[in-house]
This record gives structure tokens, sequence and C-alpha cells, in this order.
């Protein structure tokens, strides 16, 4: 008598060797091709702390100072007034750096609902208001750029035209 005999079937395995080779491959392509933008942010450098200097109040003179105010709702008031972030914005803060001196303060409201890419354009035009601020005096004294300049002649534009910014969060 002959039994029915099941035969079983072994099922073949996967051959797995070179999966974690290609993953590899994959993890090491992805990371050489992908860009890692890191060029957003403000390029500042704090002074360092020293514990010896105390600071000291200053009473300034409230005809020196230029309040810049940025809203939750990302608009902003250039002395109460309306105002754009844009070249006027500059034109204007460049006008009151030269006009009022070494002794201006550029005050800066920002309320803490402010978008950061407002927030980063403005101070982009404050700083280029500086730039050229600084390049026209260079121009006039020394007959060269700001950035062509020595040190000590950087030093006495620098006097000049310090950047004297006050930020506020609100």
């Amino acid at each position: 008598m002959f039994f029915n005999r099941k035969k079983r079937h072994t099922i073949p395995g996967l051959n797995t060797t070179s999966t974690a080779d290609i993953s590899f491959m994959l993890l090491i392509f992805f990371l050489v091709t992908t860009s890692m933008d890191s060029e957003k942010g403000l390029g500042r450098q704090l002074p360092p702390l020293d514990p010896d200097k105390q600071e000291q109040l200053q009473d300034i003179d409230k005809n020196k100072v230029i309040t810049l105010h940025l809203m939750a709702n990302s608009q902003l008031t250039l002395d109460d007034k309306p105002a754009a972030i844009n070249p006027t914005l500059r034109k204007e803060l460049r006008h009151f750096i030269i006009e009022k001196g070494k002794g201006h303060v550029i005050e800066l409201q920002v309320d803490r609902d402010a978008s950061y890419d407002s927030y980063f354009h403005l101070q982009n035009q404050i700083i280029r208001a500086y730039k050229e601020v600084r390049d026209a005096a260079s121009q006039k004294k020394y007959g060269t750029t700001f950035l062509q300049l020595t040190e000590d002649q950087r030093d006495a534009i620098l006097k000049f035209y310090p950047q004297r910014i006050q930020e506020a969060t609100l």
C-alpha cells in the first residue's frame, strides 16, 4: 500500500546579502547630492562679556532717535507713520544717520509674533543704509570704498558713523 506522503515543499529564502550595501550606497548618494543651505541668518557678533565693565545709562536726545516698529502682521511704522521695507526706508535711514551723526540711535521694536522674514528684510535695509553711509564717507575722505580702507582709516569712519541699534521685543 502506498501511503500518501505529502511532499514538503521548501520555500526558497530571499537573498538579502546585498540589501545593506544598496541602502548604504543610497544613503551616501543622498547625503552627497543634498544641499544644506545655511546662508540664512544675521551676521552679528556680540561683544564679549566683560564682568569688570559696568554699563552706564545714558540720556539720549529724543531728536536723535528714530523708531522702527515691526508689528505682528509684519506692518512697519517709522516714527508712528506707516512705512514699507524697501529702498525708500533705506534712503530715509541713510539721511537720518548722516544728519544726526554719531549721536544717532535707531530704535527697533519688534512684536514677538512678527515674521522672521520681515525682521530679516528690515535688518538688511538697516545694514545696507550703514554700508552706503560708510562707503560715501570713505569715498569723500579717502577716495575709495570702505572695504578697501586700511584698518586705521576704517576705525576713523566707524567712529564717525557707529552702528547704534537698540532692539526691543514687545
